[in-house]
């Protein structure tokens, strides 16, 4: 079970995504091979986008997973296409910790947007500052998945996943 951590003390690359509620985002990261944790929380970067975001923190594995592959994953499960009033607290974003990150994630979603009919409107932004969720609220999916909430948003989207990413997910003993 993933628990939430300074995302300092990690050894392992890191990358903070934001798109929709990070209780859906944490619950897809934590299904797929070479995610070693995902801290979940709000994720700040610099000016003009200094407000808290619902986000995570994905510590990964690369030589399991890529960080084009977790983008990929990210842009499938959360509305990367869609403008909506809510985007100050759900920022479609990849925060980056290296300037190697920021030029690959833009490279990645440069290629990815041809699998998209609407363009990409998610952001590549430094990260700045991260604050964890309440401790109730990490691993909402995994501590009780038959919640209403879990059923109606988080589930379609696992859906998604073991459609579209099977050979990229842990088996039920890695996940859970």
């Amino acid at each position: 079970m993933n628990t939430p951590h300074s995302p300092d003390t990690c050894a392992l690359p890191r990358i903070g995504l934001g798109g929709g509620c990070h209780w859906c985002t944490e619950a897809v990261f934590q299904q797929l091979r070479g995610v070693e944790r995902v801290d979940q929380g709000y994720i700040a970067s610099q000016p003009p986008n200094t407000d808290y975001s619902e986000a995570v923190i994905v510590h990964f594995n690369p030589k399991e997973i890529s960080l084009e592959t977790l983008i990929e994953v990210h842009l499938y499960t959360h509305s990367a296409t869609a403008t909506h009033s809510l985007r100050k607290n759900y920022r479609s974003a990849i925060y980056f910790f290296s300037e190697q990150q920021q030029e690959s994630a833009q490279k990645a979603l440069h290629v990815l947007q041809d699998d998209f009919a609407d363009p990409l409107i998610i952001q590549v932004l430094p990260y700045r500052a991260f604050r964890c969720s309440d401790p109730r609220h990490v691993n909402y999916y995994s501590t009780d998945p038959e919640r209403p909430y879990c059923q109606r948003y988080i589930e379609p989207k696992l859906q998604l996943l073991q459609n579209k990413f099977k050979d990229g997910l842990k088996n039920r003993k890695e996940s859970g």
